[in-house]
């Protein structure tokens, strides 16, 4: 099973656990930001959690721009789990605890995701540490779910420090360890300052990122 195939199977999962349970698609908080994704009577201006579910993109997106960028190739499992689909953002129990999957909201988002993966690898390059990109957090502390870019394992990491704490050796292999964890929407809440708030964790990500920088 590849990565797609099984990030494809875990999107399928975890919409029968939210529609077993709930009797109802998983929600998410839009703040205000349409995608393809939105269920038909989803109000994507609405201040309420609204319904979505998976749907695959018409054309694959790639991250050769930031490969270019920064003068590297990166790993396949990137536009594998990355490109392929529109989602929300996926919570779930793992061996390790409870987390959160990044996935792509709508185009903008997909923009947003490649300069903070950019600026991730940037952060690493500087710190002479191996170069890794994110899919999630993990457990209550705001560590990343990382994958190693030279041979596709994946990792818990403080944004940072190295990473510290191998998960799998593949993205693959972490995802068919995860179950769907059938919660309300998380609410996250972006910087003042910050355009276009992204419905998943990138306020997370944003705020690690501050807090090592400074800025």
């Amino acid at each position: 099973m590849s990565c797609l195939a099984a990030l494809t199977k875990f999107h399928e999962i975890y919409k029968a656990a939210f529609v077993e349970r709930l009797g109802e698609l998983p929600r998410c908080f839009t703040h205000g930001r349409p995608s393809p994704c939105l269920a038909d009577d989803a109000l994507a201006g609405s201040e309420e959690p609204q319904p979505w579910q998976m749907v695959p993109r018409r054309e694959v997106a790639v991250f050769n721009n930031v490969s270019h960028a920064m003068d590297i190739e990166l790993h396949h499992d990137i536009d594998d789990f990355y490109g392929h689909l529109f989602g929300g953002p996926l919570q779930f129990d793992s061996p390790w605890g409870e987390g959160e999957l990044i996935q792509i909201w709508n185009e903008d988002d997909f923009v947003l995701l490649q300069q903070n993966i950019l600026g991730h690898l940037m952060m690493k390059k500087q710190l002479k540490q191996p170069q890794t990109w994110f899919v999630g957090l993990i457990g209550d502390v705001d560590e990343m779910v990382s994958v190693n870019n030279a041979d596709g394992t994946v990792w818990r990491e403080v944004a940072g420090q190295e990473p510290h704490e191998q998960l799998a050796e593949s993205l693959e292999a972490f995802l068919q360890q995860l179950k769907p964890r059938v919660a309300p929407p998380q609410y996250h809440q972006e910087p003042a300052a910050t355009v276009n708030p992204h419905p998943g964790i990138f306020a997370s990500l944003k705020r690690m990122w501050q807090n090592l920088t400074g800025r």
